[in-house]
């Protein structure tokens, strides 16, 4: 059981830790506003993967409009579109060559417009993928730069000399293998970048650069989207003296994201990531988004300690209303993982500045990470784990990320090394196959050989087993994955405690977590159980009430004790707590 303190105006409960305060804020005049992000449920989609609507065996724009309806069915608030920009697509995408250009492999801007559109007439918010970080070296940009140290942007990028011996100037290491700087011979300098040599990062420490920036961000502000996910959004800034990075202290944890056998583990990230004046470049984003209202900023964090810096960009007084990091994206599964992860981002407390009280995103599959699913259940893991992940991720206090598939209970595709695409997996073959896994096509259609993603075969290929789960297999079936999940979303949508309540956990052992959400003094408890051999848990209070209609497997209450079967719950209300 873990204590804390309540951070209420009332005697604490010692027995219970008290993570957060609602998310009920209040505007200049004093009257109580929602934010629409707080609590929401945002679906993410991989548009190479989700739907093929001219037969060239990539998912486009069109087919997420001809889509829709079903994130609409499911019952979600809003999608993240990875990106579709102009790009050569060395790294499928997050290379990007025009910010302002949709890549013909996507469509057009017509067609994105076209998207946008049809996703607010559903109800349905659309966050884009900004990945300011760095470019493709294709960007006019870059060709510009790397011409010589003399033309109008060559301090644009990050440019270095060689030591004297010819090497790198400094140990850095990219997150994709090997050095960290690549060798330009027009200006005799080396480059940064923190992932594929095709990825030069950018110079924020110049002011023309963060312009810029703001410039391609405000283009899609212009165009009506809600919201910006921010792409290794840690990695903006850097050490301007060019520090070493020091050795990991040996038996420390890899870094979150990356495999153990990847020599980047073998440092600690502090001079080329993470740094102080990152913040003040994304608090010049913020004021900019600021003025086309409710729009959302979104932070991916991978670092050694993610949850440290998630709460320095999204935490008290910090300038980004929400950011997600890997700690619940790695292989290692125990209930105590994810209790420990919630209250280690709330672990100094909240602020009172409306919009900066520390608001979490939490997310157990990803386009980079291997799906849930298997990396968490195993090869066999049956359909209730899925579901009783679903009702955990939308039982915690934060934004909730969900990731095509997910909705389904896929597990991780098994990608034969003639078939993948994946530079980070071909370079770390066969320790590791890279990202394919988790990013083959959506499965529509179990009649269809091409899964109804395409008419002709995809651009990675559609394992059986996914095909067996498509969305036209379950959705008649109400015990199906997906049937659960549309029910659950929307039984969790009208119950406000589960959505934007306060968080308390009870408890958590290996096999169950037990957490208490507060609304306006309505107190609603959760006991999941995880393992798949039924388990229970002290019944903290008095229960007033039992919902039974969650579609989970039910538990029930035996004197002191919450009895759980296996991957069941219980959702009770417990007497109102009394606020002064």
């Amino acid at each position: 059981m873990i204590h804390g303190v309540h951070e209420c105006s009332t005697t604490p409960d010692p027995r219970y830790m008290n993570l957060a305060q609602g998310a009920i804020l209040r505007d200049s005049e004093g009257a109580a506003r929602m934010q629409w992000w707080r609590g929401a449920i945002i679906y993410q989609i991989y548009p190479r993967s989700f739907q093929d609507t001219n037969g060239d065996g990539i998912g486009d724009l069109p087919g997420v409009t001809r889509r829709l309806s079903h994130l609409a069915s499911l019952g979600v608030d809003a999608l993240w579109i990875s990106p579709f920009f102009k790009s050569p697509m060395v790294d499928f995408g997050y290379d990007i060559e025009d910010y302002r250009e949709v890549d013909p492999l996507f469509g057009t801007i017509e067609d994105f417009d076209a998207l946008l559109a049809e996703a607010h007439r559903l109800g349905l918010k659309v966050v884009i993928d900004m990945v300011l970080s760095h470019t493709s070296q294709r960007h006019r940009w870059f060709q510009e730069s790397r011409r010589s140290r003399e033309n109008a942007r060559a301090d644009w990028y990050v440019w270095a000399d060689p030591r004297p011996d010819g090497t790198p100037p400094n140990n850095w290491l990219s997150m994709f293998g090997g050095s960290a700087w690549t060798w330009e011979p027009r200006r005799r300098q080396y480059y940064l970048h923190n992932f594929l040599p095709e990825q030069p990062d950018l110079n924020l420490h110049l002011r023309a650069v963060q312009d810029a920036l703001l410039d391609e961000c405000r283009f899609w502000l212009n165009r009506g989207v809600d919201g910006f996910r921010l792409d290794a959004c840690n990695c903006l800034t850097h050490d301007l003296d060019l520090r070493d990075n020091p050795v990991r202290p040996a038996g420390m944890a890899p870094t979150e994201a990356v495999r153990p056998s990847n020599p980047y583990n073998y440092q600690m990230h502090v001079y080329n990531k993470s740094r102080p004046e990152t913040l003040e470049f994304l608090g010049r984003l913020r004021a900019l988004t600021d003025e086309y209202g409710d729009i959302l900023l979104i932070a991916e964090i991978a670092a050694d300690d993610s949850l440290s810096v998630m709460r320095d960009y999204a935490g008290p007084a910090a300038p980004l209303h929400t950011a997600y990091s890997f700690a619940l994206l790695g292989p290692e599964f125990d209930p105590r993982t994810v209790t420990g992860a919630v209250a280690a981002f709330h672990a100094e407390g909240v602020g009172n500045r409306p919009g900066r009280d520390g608001w979490p995103s939490w997310a157990f599959s990803n386009h980079d990470v291997e799906r849930v699913m298997s990396r968490w259940g195993g090869r066999d893991a049956p359909a209730d784990f899925a579901k009783a992940l679903i009702a955990l991720l939308c039982s915690l206090r934060g934004t909730v990320f969900l990731y095509q598939g997910e909705e389904l209970g896929l597990p991780e595709a098994d990608v034969p090394y003639e078939q993948l695409k994946d530079p980070y997996g071909l370079n770390f073959f066969p320790d590791f196959a890279g990202r394919d896994g988790c990013r083959t096509p959506m499965p529509w259609d179990d009649s269809d050989r091409h899964a109804g993603f395409s008419t002709v075969d995809g651009w990675l290929p559609i394992p059986n087993d996914h095909l067996r789960r498509a969305v036209g297999a379950q959705a008649a079936d109400p015990a199906s994955v997906l049937s659960f999940t549309r029910h659950f979303l929307r039984w969790r949508a009208a119950r406000p405690a589960l959505v934007s309540g306060d968080i308390d956990i009870v408890a958590a052992t290996e096999d169950v977590i037990c957490v208490i959400r507060t609304l306006d003094r309505r107190r609603l408890l959760v006991a999941i159980e995880l393992a798949g051999r039924g388990g229970s848990v002290d019944l903290p209070e008095t229960v007033v009430q039992v919902e039974e209609d969650h579609h989970l497997a039910l538990g029930w209450v035996e004197g002191d004790r919450i009895i759980l079967p296996p991957y069941g719950a219980v959702f009770a209300w417990l007497e109102d707590q009394l606020v002064a």
